[in-house]
């Protein structure tokens, strides 16, 4: 099953968690061919070859991945839902066969930041390569557009291993870590937004394999008592309570592609959120008092 949601709720129930999963997605559901739904758009914006493959030809979970070949066309984006404040966490599960090559980077700010989004052509990171030109054989660089080679990592080939992306906004770094080895923060580029990862084919060698995504909220981790919070009605009609002993400094609910659809700064306690001009589905609801943060999933 594609989990779009890491938080699993029987329906109109709710759970607290520090790390607020935005994105779960094992590949599963998707028919095998062009992937284009959900969170998983292209550069173009639209259904076509630079679309990312759902293949059976190799998996780390489940029977299906993402594949991207050596076409040097298809040029696929994972959509983050344009995050412009907090810290995120992003991890996937990459298959590199031996000698072949690999290319990502992080983008920043995509067009209108929900499915169908195409690049609005703003590089936040270096040009993160897998055995790059098929000279450097299990070998990482993120590597600056003047060549500065802002951290090397190695990979194991023909074996999958975990990437990881630790997003600070508000210090504008992202720190990427390599089969469990991290590097040093690096600077965003010219946006203060995350917007997508870009899977790119970037020549004839280039052969990968994507699965097991997840991106997650990590700020405000500190805890707060769950019997002095609480959400209802859930499923919501048009207002949802919560419930508080302290004033709530902010609400911000998110869709499901993590875009942010609705802020308020209540300052007030157990405050009511007017939830009416959303459509029909779930949201993820975070709620932040001081320097603590809890989030659940609501039905509307």
């Amino acid at each position: 099953m594609k989990k779009i949601y890491l938080l699993a709720f029987a329906i109109g129930a709710f759970t607290f968690s520090a790390n607020a999963q935005i994105i779960e997605d094992d590949i599963e559901s998707y028919s095998l061919g062009p992937l284009f739904e959900d969170h998983w758009s292209s550069w173009s914006g639209a259904p076509g070859p630079d679309n990312a493959v759902v293949t059976d030809e190799f998996a780390q979970s489940g029977s299906q991945s993402i594949f991207i070949g050596g076409d040097g066309v298809q040029d696929a984006l994972l959509l983050l839902g344009n995050q412009t404040v907090g810290e995120y966490e992003l991890t996937f599960s990459m298959y590199i066969p031996t000698d072949k090559t690999g290319y990502i980077n992080f983008q920043g700010a995509t067009e209108n930041g929900g499915a169908g989004a195409g690049g609005a052509g703003v590089f936040n990171s270096g040009n993160i390569t897998f055995n790059l030109d098929g000279l450097s054989p299990g070998v990482v660089e993120d590597i600056d557009a003047d060549g500065t080679v802002y951290n090397t990592y190695s990979y194991p080939q023909n074996f999958w291993f975990e990437v990881k992306f630790l997003f600070d906004i508000d210090a504008l770094t992202y720190t990427l870590s390599i089969d469990g080895v991290e590097g040093d923060p690096v600077a965003f580029g010219s946006d203060a937004t995350v917007g997508g990862i870009d899977f790119f084919s970037i020549d004839a060698n280039n052969e990968y394999y994507v699965d097991d995504v997840v991106f997650s909220s990590t700020a405000g981790v500190e805890d707060f008592a769950a019997d002095s919070f609480k959400v209802y009605p859930n499923p919501v009609k048009d207002v949802l309570n919560i419930s508080t002993k302290t004033a709530v400094d902010n609400v911000t609910i998110y869709d499901v592609l993590g875009k942010a659809v609705l802020t308020v700064n209540p300052d007030a306690i157990s405050p009511k959120v007017d939830m009416s001009g959303l459509s029909s589905g779930a949201y993820l609801v975070q709620v932040t008092i001081g320097n603590a943060t809890k989030t659940v999933k609501v039905l509307k």
